[in-house]
């Protein structure tokens, strides 16, 4: 009985073990090892929080890409010779293999040579790439970046004139034409500059360089990242704040600030100045006009305004 006392199932053949497990050979220590630091969640894979962050990267790319200054082209006969008959810059005149050679291309080719433009002779589908498929006519025009100014070179242009400081400011104008028409009295009347906002506003393209007949070359065109603090600066410089509106505080018969440091505001063409504009202005300033007439927009507007600051400071030099 001795011989028979061990519990049945003790001793069992090797490899009998119910759910034997293979070792690891140590692997399985190492699996228990940290990975480290969690990453933040803005840059991990498939979180929310990193598909907002490639989001708002996206956006700042595009308006990155935006805000960068690029060369525009002109297409069309009408309007490349008008921009070389207006001096505007430009770095190459494109004209196609083939063109039916009329008097505004002749002209066209010849403005180019005597300004020492480049003149390069281009194939049809290559000149409807570059012109991005618009009418071209057998013509192109490319056009450099614009180089604004800082505000700041508006303000020292201002303090070397021998005249108290005129400078001309633009609260949202968006037509082009309306912009160059601006510039054009801008330099006619004596002003030392024009600033513009970075948002909401034209810029200097080929339509208001024509408008402005070359006037852009020889007044500084400046762009404020903020309007209302550059405006700001300016009062804190000496210089009045007076906003166009229909609804001025002052008709333009009574502006007795014409003849001190001035910044003339120009509100767009169809909401005036913006809240923030207006609270910043010394003054607003009403053209007086016969009843029943619609308003007058921002370029005449502001050519009216600076021809009687004009008018106001010769008389004042003059007592």
């Amino acid at each position: 009985m001795a011989g028979n006392s061990r519990r049945k199932g003790a001793i069992r053949k090797p490899g009998s073990k119910k759910g034997q497990v293979v070792g690891t050979g140590g692997q399985k220590s190492k699996g228990l090892e940290g990975k480290g630091p969690t990453p933040r969640a803005s840059i991990r894979p498939g979180h929310p929080a990193q598909k907002r962050a490639a989001q708002k990267s996206a956006q700042q790319q595009r308006r990155s890409a935006r805000d960068k200054p690029t060369a525009e082209l002109v297409a069309g006969r009408n309007p490349v010779v008008e921009c070389l008959r207006a001096a505007v810059p430009t770095t190459a005149l494109y004209v196609q293999l083939g063109v039916d050679a009329d008097e505004r291309v002749t002209e066209a080719v010849r403005l180019a040579a005597d300004r020492g433009i480049s003149v390069l002779e281009v194939s049809k589908p290559e000149l409807d790439r570059l012109t991005g498929g618009a009418l071209h006519q057998g013509l192109a025009l490319q056009m450099p970046p614009f180089d604004y100014a800082h505000p700041d070179d508006l303000l020292a242009a201002a303090k070397d004139s021998t005249e108290p400081p005129l400078l001309v400011a633009l609260d949202g104008v968006t037509d082009p034409r309306n912009l160059g028409a601006v510039i054009r009295s801008a330099a006619a009347f004596g002003a030392n500059g024009v600033l513009l906002p970075q948002r909401r506003s034209a810029s200097i393209t080929a339509v208001a360089w024509r408008t402005s007949a070359g006037t852009a070359a020889k007044i500084p065109v400046a762009i404020a990242t903020n309007l209302t603090r550059a405006l700001r600066q300016y009062a804190a410089e000496g210089l009045m704040i007076v906003g166009l509106d229909a609804d001025g505080s002052v008709a333009l018969d009574d502006l007795s600030l014409a003849t001190d440091p001035l910044v003339v505001v120009v509100g767009s063409e169809g909401r005036g100045l913006s809240r923030l504009i207006r609270e910043t202005c010394d003054e607003t300033v009403s053209i007086p006009m016969s009843a029943g007439v619609e308003s007058l927009n921002a370029s005449v507007a502001a050519g009216v305004v600076l021809a009687e600051v004009s008018r106001r400071r010769r008389v004042a030099g003059r007592t």
